[in-house]
């Protein structure tokens, strides 16, 4: 089992964050209401949908105090429990490379299970990856 900052994914993921602001140096990922989505993903409109995955949609999200995010909704047909999903939670936010999103904080809520990344604007990972002048 992970353990981040001395909580076990569990408790992590019980934890949820009223703060409206992510920070991005911090290695340890913040829980955020599913309130607090819905208002960033202007209730995970169409117009803020960036794409889907296996994972499921991801949506662009504007946190009140103007931070933008993408959040990776899972699919609700998703066979992943709990304690799976907050495994992965600690497991991303340990991970850091230069061509890694970062994982920024998650929402476990009801049904909803969803990751918070930074944004990454204008451009596809793809198009950084593949640049041949990079």
């Amino acid at each position: 089992m992970l353990i981040l900052d001395n909580r076990s994914p569990s408790q992590l993921v019980n934890n949820t964050l009223d703060s409206e602001n992510l920070d991005n140096n911090d290695p340890n990922p913040k829980a955020l209401s599913l309130s607090t989505i819905k208002v960033a993903t202007n209730d995970f409109s169409s117009a803020n949908k960036l794409g889907e995955g296996g994972f499921g949609p991801v949506y662009k999200g504007i946190l009140p105090r103007g931070q933008e995010i993408a959040v990776k909704r899972l699919s609700k047909t998703s066979t992943q429990g709990h304690e799976e999903f907050a495994n992965e939670v600690a497991l991303t936010a340990r991970l850091q490379h230069i061509y890694l999103v970062r994982v920024l904080g998650f929402c476990i809520e009801g049904d909803e299970k969803m990751l918070i990344y930074e944004y990454m604007p204008n451009k596809s990972l793809d198009h950084y990856l593949y640049d041949p002048i990079r």
